[in-house]
Formats: structure tokens, C-alpha cells, sequence
């Protein structure tokens, strides 16, 4: 049996895993990347996605909407700006989602001025959230 190492996935409301994994698949900002035991310490940034853990009682997976990733000697440390079980993700959910990010826009081409950052952030926040609902077979409405 592969080496297991210490999930923890929490998010500002709860915490939602707290396992003996194998692997764990994360949307890193500058790239997916996956974390198995005796990996090298790490801390990433999260873009939104679908974090995926495998371990001796099967996979689970978990979309999340961003934060950070720790991968250290102890296991991986997630702490996600809003997490949820892909399971129980509705299309309310992934409308709700996609509406913020759409006002994030807005606001960001209505304040940025000359200042293209905030609204390429933005920008790229709110497709991130449609390709999101696309991969959990949602579709923005």
C-alpha cells in the first residue's frame, strides 16, 4: 500500500476533510499539481477548481474558489476562500459564483483606470468560474 500523509481541508465557515490520503490533486494558481507523500515542502496559491483527494477509502473531491495550499513533511494543508463537496454543488451554487465574479469585473473596469491588472484579474477570476461549472457539468445561465 502507497505511503499516506495528513489531509486538512477548511474553509472560513467549517472544516471539511480531515484525512489519511495517498494523493491530492490541486489547482494551483501557476499550475495543477499533485502532492503525495514525502513531497517538497510547498505553499501555493489555489485558482478555482476541483481539488481532488485519493486515498484507502477512495476518492473525494471538493471544488473550491481559491486560497492556499501547504505541502509540508506533516501532509497538505488546504485553506480555501469557499470550499464545497463537488457532490453537493448546485447550479444555484455556480450561478451565484459566476454573478460575484461578473460584479468583480465590473467593478474592477469601473476603478481600474488606466491600470489593466485589476481588470485582467478579474477577468480571468470570472472564467475561471464558468470552467468551473463546466467541468461539474453546470452551464451558466
Amino acid at each position: 500500500m502507497a505511503d499516506t500523509m495528513q489531509f486538512d481541508l477548511v474553509s472560513p465557515e467549517r472544516r471539511l476533510a480531515s484525512l489519511q490520503v495517498t494523493a491530492v490533486q490541486i489547482p494551483g494558481a501557476d499550475g495543477d499539481m499533485t502532492a503525495m507523500a514525502d513531497h517538497a515542502p510547498t505553499i501555493t496559491t489555489l485558482r478555482p477548481g476541483v481539488l481532488s483527494v485519493e486515498g484507502p477509502d477512495g476518492t473525494a473531491e471538493y471544488v473550491v474558489t481559491g486560497g492556499f495550499a501547504e505541502i509540508s513533511a506533516r501532509g497538505v494543508s488546504v485553506l480555501a476562500e469557499r470550499a464545497m463537496a463537488k457532490a453537493d454543488v448546485t447550479q444555484g451554487d455556480i450561478d451565484a459564483l459566476v454573478a460575484d465574479a461578473e460584479a468583480a469585473l465590473a467593478h474592477a473596469r469601473d476603478t481600474a483606470g488606466a491600470e489593466t491588472g485589476p481588470v485582467d484579474d478579474a477577468a480571468k477570476l470570472l472564467a475561471d468560474m464558468v470552467a468551473v461549472g463546466g467541468a461539474l457539468g453546470l452551464a451558466n445561465r
